[in-house]
């Protein structure tokens, strides 16, 4: 049986992540630990896509260093074809968190200049535009400027494009294309940037505006907190399984994002397609790694925690 292909466009670079060891202390120098992987919102996602039954082509762009060398042999391990042009005088985009020793965000920094500045050109590129048209899905994610994600959604034409809002600062980007993307993938705290509700508004609020803006359907996470996930004028509410040990909360969106897309693509409904999206995610935030393989004994294992999404009353989007 022929595998569905998915056309990813974005973020592929290095994750480096500094954890807290011990109480953080705001303004001051804090001990801890650094570590680093190849990462990036698209690639993580893409690998998650690819485990769950995609093929998948990632188009990202690197430079000519020893990060750009590391995030090629991630590519090729995960049996993705890689498309990303390499540019020989410039550094690869970085990002780089920090975390509590309990895995939560502090801070981050995305040193990104080289999506900025390459990724439109580059999407005129023949063989591109060819492997783009030629997929059954395109999925793109904010690091990339909005004239590139425009070109990307007209060579995409009428097939499903998937997009995954990766911060506050950059889901804008999203905004003035928003009624043509299939399904948008985006945490709490982007979905207010992008809707303009202030963070303490209920998720009531918070769900009518995305069902007004968003022309398809969407996906929002929180944290431990409820989910939702919204289909036309349909919001579905899911509570995830309380998790015992979170070793880091790094990539588990894109995590969801991927696994969620791969169902999609194999024609599970929504409400189903996140279910397995959050089976993906609770197994990134078990592993020290923000893109972990998993085998299917563990993914079903996992699957079967998460509980059927139930439409949600106003009561619950309260919460």
């Amino acid at each position: 049986m022929k595998r569905p292909h998915l056309f990813a466009s974005g973020g592929a670079h290095m994750d480096r992540r500094g954890k807290i060891l011990g109480p953080h202390v705001p303004e001051a120098s804090n001990p801890g630990a650094m570590t680093e992987e190849p990462g990036g919102s698209v690639f993580n996602a893409a690998r998650a896509a690819a485990q769950r039954g995609c093929s998948v082509s990632l188009l990202s762009l690197r430079g000519g260093d020893a990060a750009g060398e590391r995030v090629a042999e991630a590519i090729e391990a995960a049996g993705i074809e890689d498309l990303s042009a390499n540019f020989l005088d410039r550094a690869t985009p970085s990002y780089t968190a920090i975390l509590t020793e309990q895995g939560d965000l502090v801070t981050a920094l995305a040193d990104m200049q080289l999506y900025e500045a390459a990724f439109a050109k580059q999407l005129r590129r023949r063989k591109l535009r060819e492997a783009a048209m030629k997929a059954d899905a395109v999925l793109c994610d904010a690091n990339m400027p909005a004239d590139a994600i425009a070109q990307l959604l007209d060579l995409a034409g009428d097939k499903w494009v998937y997009a995954i809002a990766v911060s506050p600062a950059k889901v804008g980007r999203l905004l003035p294309m928003l009624a043509r993307f299939s399904c948008v993938f985006m945490n709490r705290g982007e979905a207010c940037a992008l809707t303009g509700i202030s963070p303490e508004a209920p998720n009531r609020h918070l769900a009518r505006e995305l069902v007004a803006k968003v022309a398809r359907s969407g996906v929002v996470t929180a944290g431990s907190a409820s989910a939702f996930c919204f289909e036309g004028n349909t919001v579905l509410q899911i509570t995830p399984p309380s998790i015992g040990c979170i070793r880091d909360v790094t990539g588990a969106g894109d995590a969801l994002a991927g696994a969620a897309i791969a169902a999609l693509m194999r024609g599970l409904p929504l409400a189903e397609a996140v279910r397995e999206g959050m089976a993906a995610a609770r197994l990134t935030l078990e592993s020290e790694t923000a893109a972990p393989r998993f085998d299917k004994d563990a993914f079903r294992e996992a699957l079967a925690l998460i509980p059927q999404p139930g439409e949600a009353t106003d009561r619950e989007l309260e919460m």
